[in-house]
């Protein structure tokens, strides 16, 4: 994955050609590139579409200046915490420096720029870049990994123990249909055992299908999302209606992987926290993203909630699609309830091979 290749990217935002083209030859070295922008508002397009190591940001610019392009660049998941150096003039005075405080910086360099200053202060960002970027990558490894050792678990359970209880209600059955007349005892007997078979081959199915899905692999994301739903309204006895194409969509798989856990994980906490009756899904390709949004009527998700350190599965659910440049959004409906969106690049998901050349 483009993770295991890191290339920290710089935002430059000035207004003044001279400075961005000084500042862009300063800072430019191997394993990492200088972005530069003359507007706020050619800052918040980047920003919106790459992730940045750090953002070198003009505190006074016309039209859009430093402190409201800060605030603006905070509102984008992708850049929530994206560390934002403002470079101001001498005669900055202390309340302007605590407005770009509040409005997301992490520090101030003072104009005329000292290229020793700022370069130290770049390389602390973009070895913490470095170091992120690192372990999103072992993280994904490590899912990957867990991944296939499911999908391994999964088809010896199905095939070794599911083709054992399958032998053995066969031989049941023999031995039933050749008990002597007058022991319905021992048929009584018989027939309990072999709904009990029944049972465990059903618990069998089930265990190996939320291991590993066998319709992900062999049918695609769409299929396997169906399927998820189905099962939820039959499991929860909560309404589950899907919106997705007719055919599947031509991602990786492991791509597929991270959008279905990340659905599994969100009915998973519809039918925990909600609590609701409906639920609408819908998987598509929009505006150049892989994009599924799932949206329920119950009680709304609460702001403390998305923000909370401590909720494993938000976590969860981000780390994985952050690793394909990806973001999960949660917010509560006007209407009532909760709904989550869930954006990835369809550039990050095609199959190997098939990525655009840039």
């Amino acid at each position: 994955m483009a993770a295991e290749s890191v290339h920290a990217r710089i935002l430059v935002v000035d207004d003044d050609t001279r400075s961005l083209m000084a500042m862009q030859e300063l800072l430019r070295s191997p394993g990492q590139s200088i972005v530069v922008a003359s507007s706020g508002a050619a800052a918040l397009k980047h920003v919106q579409s790459e992730d940045f190591a750090v953002i070198l940001l003009d505190a006074r610019m016309p039209v859009v200046d430093g402190f409201e392009t800060a605030r603006k660049i905070r509102e984008f998941e992708r850049s929530r915490h994206t560390p934002i150096i403002f470079l101001t003039g001498a005669y900055e005075d202390p309340p302007s420096m605590f407005r770009g405080y509040e409005a997301g910086a992490v520090d101030y360099i003072v104009k005329p720029l000292v290229p020793e200053i700022l370069k130290s202060k770049i390389a602390v960002f973009v070895e913490l870049y470095n170091k992120n970027a690192y372990l999103r990558a072992l993280a994904m490894r490590l899912q990957s990994v867990q991944e296939d050792e499911q999908r391994r678990i999964a088809r010896d359970i199905h095939d070794e123990l599911g083709q054992a209880l399958t032998a053995l209600k066969m031989d049941l059955s023999w031995l039933s249909n050749r008990l002597p007349a007058g022991s319905e005892p021992l048929q009584q007997k018989a027939k309990t055992m072999s709904g009990l078979i029944d049972g465990m081959v059903r618990t069998v199915r089930e265990v190996s299908a939320r291991l590993r899905p066998e319709v992900l692999d062999e049918l695609g994301l769409v299929a396997a999302i169906k399927w998820q739903a189905r099962d939820f309204e039959v499991r929860a006895g909560i309404r589950c209606k899907v919106d997705a194409p007719v055919e599947d969509l031509a991602i990786d798989l492991a791509c597929a992987t991270a959008v279905f856990r990340v659905f599994q994980e969100l009915l998973t906490n519809v039918a925990r926290h909600a609590p609701a009756n409906q639920v609408d899904v819908s998987l598509h390709m929009l505006d150049s993203n892989v994009q599924l949004e799932v949206r329920d009527n119950g009680r709304g998700i609460r702001d403390a909630e998305i923000r909370n350190p401590a909720s494993l599965g938000l976590l969860g659910m981000r780390e994985r699609v952050v690793a394909f440049g990806g973001r999960v959004k949660l917010e509560a409906r006007g209407s009532g309830g909760t709904r989550a969106t869930v954006t990835i690049p369809i550039e990050a998901c095609l199959p190997t091979g098939k990525q655009a050349v840039s």
